[in-house]
């Protein structure tokens, strides 16, 4: 490898693939986590949707997890992606974080645990995973500027451990995070790139600056920072020759960086995906149905047999419009033809049985543009905008290029069809029919990168002009906030709409635009509550949208909105035997279910949603999930409750270790529904523990459980240290009216502490609690260590 080649290695090609050089294939890249997002070749392509990482942390299932993982890894080597930017390991730190549905929960070791299996599967298909964002990435307010003050017990107990769980298990790649960590940026941090990752951990794999998130050269390349991202260089490239030609770097330092980046493609670039883990509906199901978590169900109203009731009234706005994922840069494309909620529970009880209610419009920041094609451009496409590329301004002029696309959100990185890149001014049109089937004032919405323009039939109706610079792209980008004006509509009179775009030259661009109904909230009440009142049993499906969790921003409050609100208060006191179906993804008020007789969680549980939820009223699968995370009765009971940085742009991660359940602990208040809490169908009490310490400082548990019931159920035993801190768990079935024992290996890593001269290994009498949450530990097992 020649000084030339090594300065190429360690610089994207381009948005999306590393260089090649003669032995050395390019790899490419794709965002992740809940399927295959941006990067792909042809980012239009249909792709697996699975569950959110909060649902599959939900699941508590590794085997589950791993399955799910293979599947997403075959996704990719089909759309020949080399490596995915997953998964997430950050920690909901709080329950207002606006990328909480990519975590795997609040605890270090679940979402260390869960990773791995996640990562363990995409790897078995012949794809990197590369494990993100390195490290204390918990909030997106200012992210690519906050400190995360923190303590170094803090730092490698709680936020580092399930990135050196990625690496022990062989990740491809860790990728740098945008923020600082004690006034360090991350991706400049010796501490942590060098000394803890290579020295400590023994790492092998490359190390990723996050997209756009270098930030130096001599100091990011001399503190670990093996990639930057994307290409064409903004601080390596040019400015490492010079440093190396200077004495600033060592060659030999660059030679090694780009050795692992050689290696990882290598090791990943192309190659064939192996076998599938299995049939993919029954696997997305299967893990969605696994994912939700029942917190009450009384007089056992769950599961409702098909021909036990006369009517189910489905009532709420994410019945008809549910959340299956969040907005970020890794939002997927899912298949067009997935069994909608309404229309899975009409099939398993009958159309006659399920009557349905939005009771409120699902309000999405950004709604839906339901439209036809303006022109034939000979794809069979029926539905969706004709979008058309410009060279310029006039866009009088014949497109350069064209194409269908049924999205309200349109995003390009690195270039567009018949422009190529970004690098002169252009323009883009997204023109459709829209009939509407109301009569009144919409809401019609637009927002981009640049100068935008709305047209309702060939007249202007709305314009703004701006310019962007490049720097600013991507925030605006990830925000994606719009502009709103009220047009009035007549139901059943087609429309043309056109939302134009006028860019800069940039390094990504986007247009994003929708449709907003009128609708009259008080009628739409009525008739939810008069429909709730006659039915003899109701899930109220209440929640967020899809922009409800975007790149960038944390949200204010973890309520509901008001109108989901006085919605539940009003179907609840019409019919109490309501199931309150929450599609959130994270800790939210549970206020929203009271007096409701059942409450169960459905996070965003991807494209197998209608199928999982029906199989779940009917009883065919059990709700199994367990909470991966803490519910307040108050907001002020959480240790953290936002983390908006101070004047000084520092986040203070004041409570140490005490994050989630072990804060709750630690203070001694008890939430409304503790970390681990969840029931099935079946019952399930825990009987006797016997415990065996190991050589290497882990532990083997044995617990002896039974289910009392009629029902087969599954019991996820949980194992915790006398601080609170979660030290192991396993899920096992447990049959009707049997008894099983239960297996929980307790890792080394779950009992060691850190200390001021490093990690000390348990000594001595060493006191581990069991049982079926935080706040519910019946047995207790003393080990003695050496």
């Amino acid at each position: 490898m020649t000084r030339e080649d090594a300065i190429e290695l360690t610089v994207g090609r381009d948005m999306w693939t590393t260089a090649a050089i003669s032995d050395v294939p390019s790899a490419r890249l794709a965002d992740g986590p809940m399927g295959v997002a941006s990067g792909r070749v042809d980012e239009r392509d249909i792709s697996v949707l699975s569950p959110a990482p909060v649902a599959l942390a939900a699941t508590w299932d590794t085997a589950l997890v791993m399955r799910v993982g293979s599947l997403i890894g075959g996704e990719a080597k089909r759309q020949k992606v080399d490596l995915i930017l997953a998964p997430n390991l950050n920690l909901q730190r709080t329950p207002t974080g606006g990328r909480a549905f990519e975590l795997f929960g609040e605890d270090p070791l679940l979402a260390g645990t869960l990773g791995v299996a996640w990562i363990e599967g995409v790897q078995s298909r012949h794809v990197g995973a590369v494990a993100k964002h390195l490290v204390c990435n918990d909030s997106e307010t200012a992210r690519d500027r906050f400190s995360a003050d923190i303590d170094e017990q803090a730092l490698r107990e709680i936020y580092l451990l399930p990135f050196e769980m990625a690496a022990r298990a062989g990740c491809a790649g860790l990728m740098a995070a945008y923020n600082r960590v004690n006034g360090t940026h991350c991706a400049e941090h010796p501490h942590l790139l060098t000394e803890i990752v290579r020295d400590d951990w023994g790492y092998r794999g490359f190390t990723i600056s996050d997209w756009f998130g270098t930030v130096s050269t001599v100091p990011a390349m001399r503190a670990g920072l093996d990639l930057e991202m994307p290409g064409p260089a903004r601080f390596y490239g040019a400015k490492l020759a010079e440093a190396i030609a200077s004495g600033d770097i060592p060659a030999a330092t660059v030679d090694t960086a780009a050795r692992r980046v050689a290696d990882t493609a290598r090791r990943f670039a192309g190659g064939d995906a192996g076998a599938e883990p299995g049939d993919r509906d029954a696997i997305l199901t299967e893990a969605a149905a696994a994912s939700f978590v029942l917190l009450r169900n009384r007089g056992d109203l769950l599961p409702i047999a098909p021909g036990s009731i006369r009517t189910l009234a489905v009532i709420g706005p994410n019945a008809l419009a549910p959340c299956l994922q969040g907005g970020t840069f890794a939002k997927v494309s899912p298949r067009p033809d997935a069994v909608t909620p309404l229309d899975a529970l009409r099939a398993a009880y009958g159309a006659e049985v399920v009557r349905c209610a939005p009771g409120c419009d699902p309000s999405p920041r950004l709604p839906a543009m339901p439209a036809m094609p303006v022109r034939d451009l000979g794809d069979g496409a029926t539905r969706g905008l004709t979008v058309d590329y410009f060279a310029g301004y006039d866009f009088t002029v014949p497109p350069l290029g064209s194409e269908t696309r049924a999205t309200n959100s349109l995003t390009w990185f690195g270039g567009m069809p018949g422009l190529g890149a970004f690098d002169k001014a252009g323009g883009v049109r997204a023109s459709g029919l829209v009939t509407p089937i109301q009569t009144g004032l919409h809401r019609l919405h637009i927002g981009g990168t640049g100068s935008v323009r709305l047209l309702v039939d060939g007249a202007e109706v709305f314009a703004a002009d701006r310019r962007i610079a490049p720097a600013d792209i991507m925030g605006v980008l990830k925000g994606g906030d719009s502009e709103m004006i009220e047009i009035a509509l007549t139901a059943g009179v087609p429309v043309r709409i056109d939302a134009e775009l006028r860019f800069e030259p940039a390094r990504a661009q986007g247009l994003w635009y929708g449709l907003g109904a009128p609708g009259n909230p008080e009628t739409l009440l009525v008739e939810a509550e008069a429909l709730a009142r006659q039915a003899d049993a109701v899930l109220l499906v209440l929640g967020e949208t899809a922009d409800s969790g975007v790149e960038s921003k944390d949200r204010d409050t973890n309520a509901l909105p008001a109108d989901q609100q006085r919605l539940a208060a009003r179907v609840i006191a019409a019919n109490p035997h309501v199931v309150v179906a929450v599609n959130v993804a994270h800790a939210f008020d549970p206020a929203i279910a009271e007096g409701a007789d059942g409450l169960m969680v459905v996070w965003y549980p991807g494209e197998a949603f209608g199928p999982a939820l029906a199989n779940v009223l009917t009883g065919r699968r059990e709700p199994s999930g367990r909470l991966p995370l803490t519910i307040a009765a108050d907001d002020r009971d959480y240790p953290v409750f936002d983390a908006i940085p101070d004047a000084e742009g520092r986040v203070h991660y004041a409570e140490g270790v005490g994050i989630g359940h072990r804060g709750f602990t630690a203070r001694n208040i008890r939430p409304a529904h503790a970390f681990g809490s969840g029931l099935g169908y079946g019952g399930v009490t825990l009987d006797a523990v016997q415990g065996t310490p190991s050589p290497d400082g882990g532990a083997r548990l044995d617990v002896t459980c039974t289910n009392p019931g009629e029902r087969d159920t599954n019991a996820v035993v949980q194992v915790y240290r006398d601080d609170g801190a979660l030290a192991g768990f396993a899920k096992a079935p447990v049959g009707a009216g049997t008894t099983a024992v239960i297996a929980v290996t307790i890792d080394p890593l779950a009992l060691r502490r850190w200390c001021d001269d490093g990690w000390q290994r348990p000594h001595g009498r060493l006191s581990l609690h069991v049982g079926l949450s935080s706040t519910d530990l019946p047995l207790a097992t003393d080990l003695h260590f050496d």
